[in-house]
């Protein structure tokens, strides 16, 4: 009689173990239950944060495209490094190796949601379990015994079915779905109601994980149409809702311009409520701390209509599904310059930023004039000037300058002046808010010991090498506003709301399992009552407890 191959005969030589070839279709299907799992789902999601971390540490052609021609002017060799496929470190979230993290979490949740679905669709449109043989090995395990030793038989069973009934109706009315079976154990009839609830549970679960998904569908599509632009207007001036307008703008890929609707916004007032001396509840660390910003502005629809909208903080002014946001404030001095021959070369309010921290807004500003300007010897230059704009000027202990109160009680502008070539031609994109200084010889400053320029409103001053004169015009307020536009960005609300909801539902619901079952007895029956939970459920016991407490009542 032939032996299979692999029989062992005693000799105590190892027989070969051989993995069985799996095949293509074996290992896809093992790779899509590792990619479906809570631990790959897990690993994923930590990837994705990760992964998100180099777009923080390096300028984003999205988001900050001159910093990034800066930094390949800054590293050259570096920058060819870092911009390489697959490295694409200037555009991270755009990144093959980004996307497809993106992309495999996204099909890891699908995978393991969409079975879970279709179990839990069965599950809820199935029966209760089979009541357990053993019900003193589950929870809350009680018994109560009926006795009546002039019973037949027949009595005694109907009984048995009499107080399943009425158990079936009391966890009816509970939500349970019951369902009354009938079995035989070692010879002895038995009859029995099973019942069970919180299927909302797994609905809540399902209900979070599927939110999930829509979330990161809305947020990659969002990503793609959204568009986020920042502009600064001081007191009276006015913008249009076009990408040209904006002093600095982000877009998607997928993002077009014609989509932006054509109103207008014009800032005009900024109201900034201080704390003073005067007020009640005025505390020596309080006095000059804001109370609240007041943006009134002037809003233009595209058929020209007007009407006075306000702007506080957190609470934005909602045109057309665009939110504008009152982010900053501050001052911006109307300086004007007039060259030798008395002409105005340059007269604008130009934006000074508070340093740090300062609640008391000092500022510093740069003024930028690019022609029209001849030194002694007839030349042409440009000219910087680099200022430091204090509302309420008071002088340290050192000589210098700086402002103990944010409101304009003694406003004073100091000016370093700077000449020659301010490199605005060298291709490299610059914020007006520095100056390159590298190609231009300084006038003014403490640098070269020579006083800088003091301007109060009102007044002017001659520049040095007689380049003509500067001066201080008015001290209006400016704001910085954000537009944002985003058509998903209600429905990233949703389904964050859902997600959020599900959470909790499924936190909360409670699923368990009661059983009831009556066993005839040579004197009555054996009522024994027992239930299970599905993961910790503290007041199983007591639902137990309830449950025969009530039962024996009805009985």
């Amino acid at each position: 009689m032939s032996r299979p191959s692999d029989y062992d005969d005693g000799s105590g030589a190892p027989a070969a173990v051989t993995s069985p070839d799996l095949g293509f279709t074996g290992w896809m299907r093992w790779f899509w239950r590792q990619l479906t799992s809570m631990r790959v789902a897990l690993i994923l999601l930590l990837l994705l944060a990760v992964a998100a971390i180099p777009g923080s540490l390096v300028p984003q052609r999205g988001a900050d495209p001159n910093g990034v021609i800066q930094y390949e002017k800054d590293n050259p060799t570096l920058f060819k490094i870092l911009d390489a496929f697959p490295i694409q470190a200037f555009d991270v979230y755009g990144s093959v190796w980004f996307s497809a993290i993106y992309l495999l979490l996204f099909i890891s949740l699908i995978g393991c949601v969409l079975p879970r679905i279709k179990h839990h669709w069965n599950a809820w449109r199935g029966t209760p379990p089979k009541t357990p043989a053993r019900l003193n090995r589950m929870a809350g395990f009680s018994e109560i015994r009926v006795t009546n030793e002039d019973a037949t038989e027949e009595e005694r069973l109907a009984f048995a079915h009499a107080a399943v009934e009425s158990a079936a109706s009391m966890l009816r009315r509970q939500r349970y779905r019951a369902e009354i079976q009938e079995a035989t154990h070692r010879g002895v009839s038995e009859v029995s109601v099973s019942s069970e609830r919180g299927y909302l549970r797994e609905t809540g679960n399902l209900l979070f994980h599927v939110a999930l998904v829509g979330v990161l569908v809305c947020v990659g599509l969002g990503s793609a149409f959204t568009f986020n632009g920042q502009r600064v207007l001081y007191e009276g001036e006015s913008f249009v809702n076009q990408l040209i307008d904006y002093d600095s703008a982000n877009a998607g890929r997928a993002f077009r311009s014609d989509t932006l609707e054509p109103f207008s916004l014009r800032l005009d007032d900024l109201e900034v409520n201080y704390i003073t001396p005067d007020d009640a509840d005025a505390s020596p660390n309080s006095i000059g701390q804001v109370r609240e910003f007041i943006a009134s502005m002037t809003l233009t629809d595209p058929q020209g209509n007007e009407s006075a909208e306000e702007i506080r903080v957190n609470h934005p002014l909602r045109v057309h599904n665009s939110p504008i946001y009152l982010l900053a404030n501050g001052y911006a001095p109307t300086i004007v310059v007039r060259n030798a021959a008395d002409e105005i070369v340059f007269e604008e309010s130009v934006v000074f930023i508070p340093q740090g921290a300062d609640p008391n807004l000092t500022s510093l500003g740069v003024v930028k004039v690019l022609n029209g300007l001849t030194d002694d010897s007839g030349e042409a230059t440009q000219l910087g000037l680099r200022g430091f704009f204090y509302p309420t000027q008071t002088k340290l202990e050192s000589g210098a300058y700086t402002s103990n109160y944010p409101d304009l009680e003694n406003p004073v502008l100091t000016l370093d002046a700077f000449a020659g070539d301010l490199g605005v031609d060298d291709g490299v994109p610059q914020s007006v808010y520095s100056l390159e200084t590298g190609k231009m010889e300084q006038l003014t400053g403490r640098a070269i010991e020579k006083p800088s320029i003091e301007l109060r409103p009102g007044e002017s001053a001659d520049l040095p090498n007689g380049l003509g004169t500067v001066s201080f015009e008015a001290v209006p307020r400016y704001a910085s506003f954000d537009v944002m536009q985003n058509p998903f960005q209600i429905g990233i609300l949703i389904f964050a709301l859902l997600s959020l909801g599900g959470l909790i539902w499924s936190l909360f619901v409670p699923r368990r399992r009661l059983w009831v079952k009556a066993i005839p007895t040579a004197d009555g029956v054996l009522l024994q009552y027992a239930g299970l939970a599905r993961g910790d459920d503290p007041s199983l016991d007591r639902a137990v407890e309830d449950l025969r407490e009530a039962h024996r009542d009805a009985l």
